[in-house]
């Protein structure tokens, strides 16, 4: 096995689709067994001769991971509690899951 891939094996992935976004939660191992996760946004953009993907990525480590939830928790519900207390979040699950049966891979 190359040595770079080694360093970076994927232990565990989650796709979530989002409309015209994807995202991609990879769980990886360093040569250390020493774990991080990676969020990729993965957009479709299409141009004059086709398309393809632009990507923008997140590295997060252990020692972040529970930080970074506490933020990210926290500023979703104050979005669905203080700024959309009155709207229906369940009806965007049923759209993301529509849009799964629908898309193309």
């Amino acid at each position: 096995m190359d040595e770079n891939k080694a360093g970076k094996e994927e232990i565990y992935s989650k796709r979530v689709r989002a409309g015209k976004r994807t995202y991609f939660f990879d769980v990886k191992a360093t040569r250390s067994n020493d774990y991080y996760l990676t969020i990729t946004e993965s957009k479709k953009r299409y141009k004059d001769d086709g398309f393809y993907y632009e990507k923008h990525k997140i590295f997060l480590y252990k020692e972040d991971f529970n930080k970074f939830v506490s933020a990210l928790t926290e500023c979703v519900d104050h979005v669905k509690e203080e700024l959309l207390p009155d709207f229906d979040y369940a009806q965007l699950d049923h759209k993301s899951d529509l849009d799964d049966e629908l898309s193309w891979d």
